[in-house]
């Protein structure tokens, strides 16, 4: 039997307008005392529902032994169940408008079933005790990282490493914790982004096909678990940001899809209600109470486990109503236009309330077209994300570097052409989980040569990467070269890290991280035009470019890169500052795999100058290696623009 709960009606009036954001200690089960009877409460929104039961083990899972009811007319049916145990398993059988059945979990359960089970699971939001406070108090008053380096290592927990021999021995949060944090912080990564950690009974979904939006995946343990292992990143001072899948949800029948019977969750449109590359079902972001569920959760991560940030998945797809669509699939909106108003309404609603109720926390956006102003504020026009993935950098980047050497020159303005809007955006430059499978091969087998030229491609890859303007984002595996492309079903290859071009690679990576966090050049202006200048993109035939990193108080670092196996020797680029240039970082350096070839740990500036450039210094160029050089302190009297101190005066100026 069941009782009758209240609901306060202005918690109701919040969830119908769409702007309760912590509708989820209202709905769902929650532990509860009632007349000296301990039980759990237990409310769902079913609105075209004939009748709503809690089915569990306590009951024997039999049909109408705890009937829920409904409160005023908000479509919200609830009751105390007494004796329902925390974690036992239940779901909600509702009853359609036509007598049909079906059995569903709880769309707010905070915990579920081990997959391939979908049962919910009784449990609560308590019972951990957070000890990163001082964390969470610095990342509020430092707002976003926009000048600061951030370089995200992206982990898929199931298959970075296991803890037994078989599939499936997935490491709980706890050894998860004691493994990967010591890790990304050898490496020097400022930030871990997991792949979506949301419960999905599919393991080939990786996640994007979530089925409790609530419930972190069971795989790993308990949402104790959970919270400690971000508990513990925060304690090492590395950030944890969230894989966020808001555009899209399985059709599976004891999900939300046709929730109460109707098209609740859904658009009832299928062709916006519909994915037809993914199988999967779209949200109404026209409604009310589903645009509520959505932001409610996105606050719930940042809220009871304290995330530091999410990344929403398939942006583009949210945006537009003709994404994947032939003519004829889809509808116009209002104006006739292609664009999801609702769908821009809701990101833009969301973003809006993460940066008000958690300054600091980031909001990154999956977005691989040309829309405008992703990462700009609301009011001025934008989606209001902190940061967008630069995916088109990523492709051309790719490009170029799978070309046989030989042929590069005739395609450096493909490696060149990312800074034509490098910042239009705040862009993060992403190497993720989707470049590395599905038959694109790993990054190592994607560039070409012989094996040593192939580590040294990839060297060179990633100091390109890393000195290009915007933040850094890694795939597990890739730092130190997996030869095989990810599969979510295996682990890392770790034995590679036994033979030392692999240590090698990972080495080189490491001290880019080390150089990108020490150096403000490389990280202080990654979004503005005042922290990068060319200093000649134009030999194509040499296959070189060079440009300078800059940061708002002078500090220049020359970053030059030679895309050829041919060393350059007596290579001459204009400069402005006289005197010493530190060689901080060579891809070539033994130490990484390489041939050894330098300039003996720095080079000296002298005149007469190169072009518009004071002066000029002569570089030995490592053969498919990057080199990157630091100004010693500049005179006082070294020429300058007054107005713009990072650009050489001209003669007679």
């Amino acid at each position: 039997m069941s009782t009758p709960l209240a609901i306060p009606p202005f918690d109701l009036y919040l969830f119908g307008r769409g702007e309760h954001w912590d509708i989820y200690r209202i709905l769902g089960a929650h532990p509860h005392s009632e007349g000296g009877r301990d039980g759990f409460r237990f409310a769902v929104w079913a609105p075209n529902a004939r009748e709503v039961c809690v089915l569990g083990g306590w009951n024997g899972w039999r049909h109408g032994e705890a009937r829920l009811h409904p409160v005023a007319a908000s479509g919200i049916w609830a009751g105390f169940v007494p004796g329902v145990e925390r974690g036992q398993l239940y779901k909600f059988a509702v009853r359609d408008a036509s007598g049909h059945v079906r059995q569903k979990s709880d769309p707010y359960a905070f915990r579920a079933e081990l997959r391939p089970a979908t049962a919910s699971v009784a449990w609560g939001l308590g019972g951990y005790e957070w000890n990163d406070q001082e964390w969470m108090q610095a990342r509020a008053g430092a707002g976003l990282p926009l000048d600061r380096p951030v370089c995200v290592y992206e982990v898929h927990p199931g298959s970075w490493r296991w803890s037994g021999p078989r599939y499936g021995d997935f490491l709980d949060y706890g050894r998860l914790a004691d493994e990967l944090i010591p890790y990304v912080a050898d490496l020097g990564f400022t930030h871990i982004q997991l792949m979506p950690m949301a419960e999905h009974p599919l393991d080939e979904s990786w996640g994007y096909q979530t089925g409790h939006y609530f419930a972190p995946t069971s795989r790993h343990g308990t949402p104790e678990g959970f919270k400690h292992f971000i508990d513990r990143c925060h304690q090492a001072g590395i950030a944890v940001l969230l894989d966020w899948v808001p555009g899209h949800f399985p059709k599976d029948d004891w999900c939300l899809g046709r929730f109460d019977g109707t098209a609740l969750y859904e658009h009832e449109d299928p062709r916006k209600g519909e994915h037809p590359d993914w199988g999967t079902l779209i949200f109404n972001y026209s409604r009310n109470e589903v645009r509520n569920f959505l932001l409610a959760n996105a606050l719930y991560w940042l809220e009871e486990f304290h995330l530091d940030g999410l990344r929403i998945d398939a942006v583009a797809s949210m945006l537009y109503l003709d994404y994947s669509r032939e003519d004829g699939q889809w509808a116009p909106n209002e104006h006739g236009g292609k664009e999801n108003l609702e769908a821009i309404a809701f990101l833009r609603e969301l973003n809006t309330v993460v940066h008000a109720r958690y300054p600091g926390a980031l909001m990154a956006a999956e977005e691989s077209t040309a829309w405008a102003g992703v990462s700009r504020p609301v009011d001025h026009g934008g989606l209001g994300f902190s940061f967008k993935w630069n995916m088109g950098w990523m492709n051309d980047t790719l490009e170029y570097f799978s070309k046989d050497p030989v042929f590069r020159c005739h395609h450096q303005n493909t490696l060149t052409f990312s800074m034509l809007y490098a910042f239009h955006e705040n862009f993060i430059l992403p190497m993720s989980h989707d470049e590395v499978t599905h038959g694109k091969g790993s990054l190592l087998s994607k560039m070409p040569g012989d094996d040593w030229q192939r580590f040294a491609n990839l060297r060179c890859f990633f100091s390109y990467m890393w000195a290009h303007p915007g933040k850094k984002l890694m795939f597990m595996g890739g730092e130190f070269g997996q030869w095989r492309e990810w599969s979510s079903r295996e682990p890392l290859d770790w034995a590679l890290l036994d033979f030392p071009n692999h240590r090698g690679l990972m080495a080189a990576l490491r001290d880019l991280n080390s150089i990108v966090r020490r150096e403000p050049a490389m990280h202080a202006l990654d979004c503005e035009w005042g922290g990068f200048e060319w200093v000649d993109l134009s030999d194509s035939a040499s296959s070189v470019i060079s440009f300078l990193r800059k940061d708002s108080r002078g500090q220049q670092i020359l970053c030059v890169f030679n895309f050829t196996p041919v060393v350059r020797r007596e290579y001459a680029l204009g400069c402005r500052h006289p005197g010493r240039w530190r060689e901080i970082f060579n891809s070539d350096a033994a130490c990484y795999g390489g041939s050894g070839v330098g300039n003996a740990g720095g080079v000296d500036a002298h005149t007469p100058g190169l072009g518009l450039w004071p002066h000029q210094v002569r570089l030995t160029l490592p053969p498919l290696g990057a080199v990157f050089f630091k100004a010693e302190e500049p005179s006082a009297d070294a020429p300058h623009d007054p107005d713009d101190p990072g650009r050489p005066q001209r003669p007679g100026a």
